[in-house]
């Protein structure tokens, strides 16, 4: 009875991890050896105001989650060793941007890979995504850039009517 429980329990872990891996925009795969408590500590913090929950699983158990989710087979060379793992919630890029800015300082562990939109990405890949901007930077950006023609055309109606020395039209 006890191993049926006991099964039980890994089968109900499995399905929690694979609910994670499902609802998550993205998640890296980070080798957190030889970083201190305090390191660990403020590498929580800033993932928590972030909204991306930083945890230590069994390898195996992911492994399985990634499996029942249908993710890559080849997950199993990201899974060597001791990882922790970021999922992302919210932004698919904040969990490598907080990585890859806390290895830079730190300057003693890695990042071995993730899942983004439920593909495997290798550590070259997270890296690429830490450097984009954020989703309302990107947003931001695309509504300037739809906005400086009509702007500009604009400027351009009103200095025409400032020389013909009409009135000039109101935004």
């Amino acid at each position: 009875m006890a191993n049926a429980k006991f099964i039980e329990q890994k089968a109900a872990k499995v399905a929690e991890i694979q609910a994670k891996i499902e609802k998550a925009k993205s998640i890296v795969f980070f080798d957190y050896r030889s970083i201190t408590v305090a390191e660990d500590t403020e590498l929580r913090r800033s993932m928590r105001k972030e909204n991306v929950e930083y945890v230590v699983l069994k390898n195996n158990m992911v492994s399985r989650a990634a499996e029942n989710a249908s993710i890559d087979s080849k997950i199993e060379e990201m899974l060597k060793g001791p990882v922790a793992y970021a999922f992302g919630y919210d932004d698919e890029v904040a969990p490598a941007r907080i990585l890859k800015a806390f290895v830079k300082k730190a300057k003693k562990c890695e990042i071995k890979g993730g899942i983004v939109d439920g593909k495997l990405t290798s550590a070259a890949d997270m890296d690429a995504i830490a450097e984009l901007p954020s989703k309302e930077v990107l947003i931001g950006r695309l509504l300037g850039s739809m906005k400086s023609p009509i702007s500009k055309f604009v400027i351009v109606l009103d200095q025409i009517a400032k020389q013909k020395g009409e009135a000039p039209a109101e935004a």
